[in-house]
């Protein structure tokens, strides 16, 4: 590399850093002003406060990644083209191609982190973040709690419950269907379901079993009965973040499972896979437009250019968001919608970038 390249590639990741090291105290600060009233009331030990905030600023990190990745190379680029800097490489006969070099290399390095932190340390700090935030914070303790949850747990086993709780591990009006084929073998039903953790096991309140035979049925009822069962309580849970707590061999065993017992929360999990991919991409596509935005020396200034990469960057992150729950919520296909922001702004990097070259 020469000294011009290293020159640019400092800048780049010096800028890139100090730019989050600038925003994640600020939203620090913010966030303690918000909830220092209930960590105060409810007594929050200091050390559970300290790995919130430990966990609160990888999450904050990789969240606000692409604005502050596109905000760092507009303001130094743009120091760049305010000192004419860029007009005297280019006049040395350097292509504006070649001047992106270094670019290119910054936005390797920043995607690799991107995509390691999303496959090993965000999920951890999304799983701090999140059950911080309902163990502490939520007012309403039945806050996780779901209702109607149905799930096929095997080939021939289909499971019931009307409301489950996470923090009390408990469930009512359950309900366990095994079938031969399309012929129903036994139903057992209970009032209530609570989880047993330290024997794995789950108690049944008002049990009821009814075998179905040949000439009759065989019915066996009791007030309450310890079984074990081929499901977990989490598989009761489909919290919303579950898939962000996962490293990614473990997403994908647990889309595989999902996608077999015909979860109706697939797509929202799938949208979460997507994304470790996802976003690691768009760092490359974020500098290209951030390069072709701010190159240029403007009448406005470096303001113009920060203003245009304002716009430009919540307008990325609102693409991101709005798709993402649209997979979510309607029939379109997640990775459709997941690729929909890298893809159109790719078309708009092309397009910016060879106006930058003229």
């Amino acid at each position: 590399m020469k000294i011009i390249d290293w020159y640019i590639l400092k800048r780049y990741l010096a800028t890139f850093f100090v730019m989050l090291l600038m925003f994640i105290p600020i939203g620090i600060v913010i966030d303690i002003s918000e909830k220092i009233n209930k960590i105060l009331a409810k007594k929050v030990p200091f050390i559970e406060v300290m790995k919130y905030y430990g966990d609160f600023t990888i999450y904050f990190a990789n969240l606000l990644f692409p604005i502050f990745l596109f905000l760092s190379v507009i303001w130094f680029t743009s120091k760049l083209a305010n000192n004419t800097e860029i007009i005297a490489i280019l006049s040395s006969g350097i292509s504006f191609t070649r001047f992106l070099r270094p670019y290119i290399i910054g936005a390797t390095i920043v995607s690799l982190i991107a995509l390691i932190m999303g496959v090993f340390l965000v999920p951890a700090a999304s799983k701090g973040f999140n059950d911080f935030r309902y163990t502490y914070l939520k007012n309403n303790p039945e806050t996780r709690q779901t209702t109607h949850v149905y799930k096929q747990i095997s080939d021939n086993e289909f499971i019931y419950v009307s409301s489950f709780n996470y923090q009390t591990k408990s469930g009512y009006d359950f309900t366990l269907e095994k079938f031969d084929g399309n012929r129903l073998e036994y139903k057992i039903k209970a009032n209530t379901i609570k989880w047993r953790e330290r024997d794995s096991t789950y108690v049944l309140k008002g049990y009821s079993k009814r075998t179905v035979g040949q000439m009759e049925d065989k019915l066996v009822s009791l007030p309450s009965k310890r079984m074990k069962f081929n499901f977990m309580p989490d598989d009761l849970t489909p919290t919303i973040y579950a898939a962000e707590t996962m490293s990614l061999g473990e997403l994908n065993e647990f889309i595989d499972k999902e996608r077999e017992r015909g979860s109706s929360n697939i797509n929202a999990y799938l949208v979460v896979l997507y994304k470790k991919y996802s976003i690691p991409i768009s760092a490359f596509i974020l500098t290209i437009i951030a390069v072709a935005v701010s190159a240029m020396k403007r009448r406005g200034g470096m303001g113009m250019n920060l203003a245009m990469g304002i716009g430009l960057a919540f307008t990325f992150v609102f693409f991101d968001k709005v798709f993402g729950t649209m997979a979510e919520k309607s029939s379109i296909p997640p990775i459709v919608a997941v690729w929909f922001p890298n893809v159109s702004f790719g078309i708009l990097a092309i397009y910016l970038l060879r106006n930058a070259r003229r």
